[in-house]
């Protein structure tokens, strides 16, 4: 018989790791961020597996199916060459997934090499980087695009690289403020007092620091750049025909046969306009998540 002192163990529930608290925590509390994750995932996925869900090729052209309305063969109608738009849109999903996630990428590495050279180092450091940066965010981003564009010609590699640039140095001032909020803290100052190195620094205790900061930056900078290819492509100078981005099926068949089939013109337009909404509100979610300052407020 047990005694009366002893009393039964309770049964402690398993803990989660700080993904999956993370994910509930969005669900929870952000539903509308949580919906935007989904259309994000959902998005992923149709770029990773467009070769596979796409029913027909995307330049499978079939004169005699012009301009046909949705239907179960056709799930959003076909163009002007009969091409299929639902294949092709398919297909703009994979292209822009490329683009968004590897600019989004680059402006990434670019902000965190520019903020945190600027945040740490601080003095004339700072000011030279910051100076430089003035000087680039004076320009009007779409117009230095198209000269740039216009020089060094359109391509996938080129598209990644501008983009990457363009938002990387601005980006850049973000990571910058989050560097000096670290910089200034007890537990930074303490491992410059025993004689901590900087790259010990910035490994340990700034980047672990600053990373919920680059994890918004980087989803936001992905539905940026998927916007700003697409504006490339409207204007002629994205990814040349006939790879089927969004942006060049507004501009092409879209724009000039909107009258005759409407549908040309919505499927991209709609695509382009949902995924980029769900990459921001899902964006926003994971900055008021992941931001301590924010925990506090509904």
């Amino acid at each position: 018989m047990t005694s009366p002192a002893q009393k039964t163990p309770e049964r402690s529930e398993p803990s989660r790791g700080p993904f999956s608290d993370l994910v509930a925590r969005l669900f929870r509390e952000k539903p509308l961020g949580a919906a935007g994750g989904m259309v994000f995932v959902a998005f992923l996925l149709c770029g990773v597996f467009a070769n596979v869900l796409a029913p027909h090729a995307e330049n499978d052209t079939n004169i005699l199916s012009r301009f046909q309305p949705p239907s179960l063969e056709f799930p959003m109608g076909t163009d002007h060459l009969g091409r299929d738009v639902f294949s092709r849109v398919l297909i703009g999903a994979q292209l822009s997934m490329i683009v968004g996630f590897a600019a989004a990428a680059l402006a990434t590495i670019v902000s965190i090499i520019l903020g945190v050279l600027s945040g740490y180092l601080g003095g004339w450091v700072d000011m030279v980087i910051q100076r430089m940066v003035d000087a680039w965010m004076t320009f009007p981003g779409l117009v230095l695009l198209i000269v740039v564009i216009s020089i060094v010609g359109p391509g996938l590699p080129q598209i990644v690289a501008i983009l990457g640039l363009q938002y990387g140095i601005a980006g850049s001032r973000i990571v910058r403020g989050s560097v000096i909020s670290v910089r200034e803290n007890m537990y930074t100052h303490a491992a410059q007092s025993i004689g901590a190195g900087t790259l010990h620094i910035l490994r340990k205790h700034i980047l672990p620091n600053i990373m919920p900061v680059l994890i918004v930056l980087f989803t936001t900078r992905v539905g940026a750049v998927i916007l700003s290819e697409a504006g490339l492509s409207f204007l002629g100078l994205g990814l040349p025909p006939p790879q089927p981005t969004w942006g060049g099926m507004l501009a092409g068949s879209g724009r000039a046969y909107m009258y005759m089939g409407p549908w040309l013109a919505l499927a991209p337009g709609l695509c382009l306009t949902v995924v980029v909404f769900a990459v921001n509100i899902f964006g926003d979610a994971l900055r008021d998540l992941l931001d301590p300052r924010m925990r506090g407020l509904r």
